[in-house]
């Protein structure tokens, strides 16, 4: 079974996630972790999980993961497995409230990430996730690597 997980990253915090995942993920599959901007039309072929991350970026993913997700034709995940995550600062470290108010109406990129994939044709493997960083550039908070592993196997559980 093939495995794709393709990221977006500033400081490295969701590349960190998106090679804790795709670890997880592990044998028998064969699994391949990807920035975006390397991710080749090859490697779309044949897939039976895709998993994106991006961090959240005013609100949203990264231009480069709306991009590659736009460039997805019409039902062309269809029967692929989809799961979205993103890296994001937690709630008790959004400072001034406007800002706690505004993540609140706009959400984080995980949401939108899996979304897109879902309307492609994926059928959604995972509820959307997010993992915390402190700070704007991290690092990431303790104990979201193991979540993320968690996370992932939570994935190829539903295989």
């Amino acid at each position: 079974m093939k495995a794709l997980i393709i990221y977006d990253s500033f400081y490295g915090n969701t590349e960190q996630i998106a090679q804790a995942i795709g670890k997880a993920i592990g044998s028998p599959w064969e699994v391949q972790v990807i920035r975006v901007s390397n991710v080749q039309p090859q490697q779309w072929t044949g897939l039976n999980l895709l998993v994106v991350g991006s961090p959240t970026r005013g609100f949203r993913p990264t231009p480069a993961i709306t991009k590659v997700l736009g460039g997805i034709p019409a039902n062309g995940l269809q029967g692929v497995k989809v799961a979205g995550f993103d890296t994001r600062t937690s709630w008790d470290d959004i400072k001034p409230a406007l800002l706690r108010s505004m993540a609140k109406i706009f959400g984080f990129a995980a949401n939108p990430i899996s979304g897109k994939l879902m309307r492609k044709g994926g059928v959604l493997a995972a509820p959307p996730e997010g993992f915390f960083v402190k700070g704007t550039q991290g690092p990431l908070k303790e104990g979201e690597l193991e979540r993320a592993a968690a996370w992932a196997k939570q994935i190829v559980a539903t295989q």
